[in-house]
């Protein structure tokens, strides 16, 4: 078991945390990252990128996510391969505890944790995602242009990607497991007026439909009527789940404050958290928008902070001798 000892300690390794570590190592804040247990975060299940700027043709996710790593490698991020059980942000130097026994003690810190999208939890869902099947309609809407798609869910997520789906496909199909929806009345009213938007109530999908020759793609859905039992099956070139998100943040209940929904409350504009000196960058904390760019845009900001916040305050004198009397130390800085 080691102690590790940075000025600035980031959880997760999606676009927002190796953003964090790019810009905070080229601050000379020596950051060290702990990836979690899916490092690169959703983008390492996204197939085609085709709207992260650079890219003149579409990038693959986890090459997308591979190129982020090794540049915050090369600038001088520690990223190392454990996952964070436990946090302390009582006082500073905040404490965190690893999976593997390690302690991570940090002057600042940033979760970048993210966020994972509800499935259905389909075999054939989990078959064809990526093929056909999705959790973003920003994301993957605009291959669908021109063709039929389907929205599951009843929330103001779902008829937000209906919504956005219809200015591409020729018909969106919206399917909802009830008879009316919990989005808001203004959502509905413009999801309703919309010719291309068709709705089915009191439907759950049973099964997806697709090819898996020449090229694996979805052809239709398998719907289950909730009271009669009865089932019909719906073409469509697309299927988008839009059920909600989970943020990564049990790790800070208790911690940090929470909203409704578990998302980390940051100060409007800045990646400030409820506890001075942790910042919170990504999905974890933005859930209007889910985009890679925003989470990237994020976590530059969240580094550039933490620079301040350290430039202002020297650390706290109350040392944790518990934790900093270990007999090998990694990454320290003096």
């Amino acid at each position: 078991m080691t102690t590790h000892k940075t000025k600035v300690l980031i959880i997760g390794a999606g676009p927002a945390g190796y953003t964090a570590g790019i810009y905070a190592a080229r601050a000379n804040m020596k950051p060290i990252l702990v990836t979690g247990i899916q490092p690169g975060g959703q983008l390492t299940i996204t197939t085609d990128v085709e709207n992260y700027p650079g890219f003149a043709t579409a990038v693959q996710g986890p090459d997308l996510m591979e190129q982020m790593r090794l540049q915050a490698e090369h600038v001088g991020t520690r990223i190392l391969s454990d996952t964070i059980v436990s946090v302390d942000l009582s006082q500073r130097p905040f404490v965190a505890k690893g999976d593997g026994g390690d302690t991570y003690v940090a002057d600042t810190l940033i979760a970048a944790t993210g966020a994972q999208a509800r499935w259905l939890g389909l075999p054939s869902e989990i078959e064809f995602n990526g093929a056909g099947v999705s959790a973003c309609a920003t994301c993957d809407g605009f291959f669908y242009r021109g063709k039929e798609v389907v929205v599951i869910g009843g929330g103001n997520t779902a008829v937000e990607e209906a919504l956005y789906l219809a200015n591409l496909a020729s018909k969106v199909t919206v399917i909802h497991r009830r008879d009316r929806f919990r989005a808001e009345p203004i959502l509905q009213d413009r999801l309703f007026a919309h010719p291309k938007i068709a709705v089915i109530w009191n439907h759950v999908v049973e099964e997806v439909l697709g090819r898996r020759e020449p090229v694996k793609a979805v052809t239709g859905v398998r719907l289950r009527d909730t009271g009669s039992g009865a089932t019909r099956d719906v073409p469509a070139d697309g299927l988008f789940v839009a059920i909600g998100h989970d943020p990564a943040t049990k790790l800070f209940a208790g911690q940090l404050e929470l909203l409704e929904g578990g998302y980390i409350k940051i100060v409007p504009g800045t990646t400030r958290t409820s506890v001075e000196g942790v910042y919170a960058a990504g999905d974890c904390a933005e859930f209007v928008y889910r985009q890679a760019v925003v989470a990237a845009g994020m976590g530059c900001m969240a580094a550039l902070e933490a620079e301040k916040f350290l430039a202002e305050h020297s650390p706290d004198p109350k040392v944790r001798t518990e934790e900093l009397q270990e007999p090998e130390m990694i990454g320290a800085y003096d």
